[in-house]
């Protein structure tokens, strides 16, 4: 994408959509979720998440439906023919057999699921049989309701959790996804240009982070996972979420995009903008220089054969003062949405911190959130790397705040 002299994209309504081979992206998800059920010694897993079918097989039927309301699910066996449940369309890539749903939620099943939990239950049991593996007694399963594992129990069977073996399977990514990636990645960055274009004194929060929205849909893109956009005094603590206030000359505006975008895949990137006409404040620059110091050691750190533990005990040092208020995570992988691994800060090694080893093909958002807890402005940054062979690639390009660097 060229630029112009301010380093931002040219404004233009719909960037092109790359070719993509869908048959090879399709083809490596779905082996990916075979292979890693093979690994683990299990027959097959039932799929019900909305961004596992649309990893599994480029199922996107109504997902914010599918979210809370499960009305579809998948039986992907490690060897064999792969079943859709509930699905309105009959065309999907990877898909050998469409069946109809047991009515697994209350919208549908009623308030009592005992009776329709039961009938997963015997699915899954004969689909074993189908597989010629009826002795077998594992199944993996995501997201389902108390009553179904307890069912699959009573037939027989031992449900496992196939979250574990989903997001391992995300989490090393092909050459077709990695061009998805960077398609959905230009989009959203050609909507930051938008919203910086229309940020100035008086419009509102929510009224900005529109842009976004309406950048991301002409491209067909598919939701935002929040509304992370805030303004002057809302900017610390941060996590809070868009509200009407009006912006105002001088105000930080922070904002992380959390964009499910073409393809399905996220675009999560943050950056920190002063609404003019102003002179930023000696306590904006330090929360923004430190904010990007610590992205910028931290992206260092990134290469192949490089241990959680390793990392967290290498990154970067914030004074006290930040610490209490720090984001969540220094560094955590993405891919269609946010996705093993997160790293911990080293405060956070006893509370739910785990190892684990950075790979070639992962890809990893690195960010910062500095606010002090003693009050003022607050700084969010976060670029997104592709592990290398020899260390990391920058995916994101769109340009930091010179003003508040110099």
């Amino acid at each position: 994408m060229t630029v112009t002299e301010s380093g931002l994209p040219p404004y233009r309504a719909v960037i092109d959509k790359p070719e993509i081979d869908l048959q090879a992206l399709r083809a490596y998800r779905l082996g990916r979720i075979r292979g890693l059920l093979r690994e683990r010694g299990v027959a097959f897993c039932v799929l019900v998440n909305p961004i596992s079918l649309r990893y599994a097989v480029d199922c996107r039927e109504y997902q914010g439906f599918q979210s809370h309301i499960p009305a579809m699910y998948l039986f992907v066996p490690a060897e064999g023919p792969v079943v859709l449940f509930g699905a309105s369309r009959r065309d999907y890539d990877g898909v050998d057999d469409y069946r109809p749903a047991a009515k697994l939620n209350t919208f549908e099943g009623g308030l009592d699921l005992s009776g329709h939990a039961r009938a997963l239950a015997a699915a899954a049991r004969d689909f074993l049989a189908e597989l010629g593996l009826p002795g077998e007694r594992g199944v993996a399963v995501e997201m389902l309701n108390p009553s179904a594992a307890l069912a699959m129990l009573r037939a027989g069977l031992e449900p496992v959790d196939a979250e574990p073996v989903v997001e391992r399977a995300r989490s090393i990514k092909s050459g077709e996804e990695i061009r998805c990636m960077r398609h959905s990645i230009a989009v959203a960055e050609l909507g930051m240009a938008r919203m910086r274009e229309a940020m100035e004194p008086g419009i509102g929060e929510t009224e900005l982070w529109s842009i976004m929205h309406q950048v991301n849909a002409a491209h067909d893109g598919d939701w935002f996972e929040g509304r992370m956009l805030c303004s002057g005094p809302r900017t610390n603590p941060w996590l809070q979420e868009a509200t009407g206030r009006a912006i105002e000359a001088g105000d930080f505006v922070a904002f992380d995009t959390d964009m499910i975008g073409p393809f399905g895949y996220c675009a999560d990137i943050s950056r920190t903008w002063l609404c003019g006409p102003a002179e930023p404040t000696a306590e904006q620059r330090d929360v923004y220089r430190r904010a990007h110091d610590e992205v910028r050691h931290n992206i260092g750190l990134v290469r192949p054969g490089v241990t959680f533990f390793e990392f967290m005990e290498k990154a970067y040092r914030q004074p006290g003062h930040l610490i209490a208020r720090r984001y969540p995570t220094p560094c955590h992988g993405i891919g269609m949405s946010d996705e093993y691994p997160k790293l911990h800060h080293r405060q956070d090694r006893d509370n739910g911190a785990y190892d684990g080893l950075i790979e070639e093909n992962m890809t990893l958002c690195v960010e910062s959130y500095c606010g002090s807890d003693r009050g003022g402005p607050g700084a969010k940054l976060e670029q997104m790397v592709l592990v290398k062979a020899d260390g990391c690639e920058l995916l994101t390009s769109y340009p930091f705040e010179e003003a508040l660097l110099a």
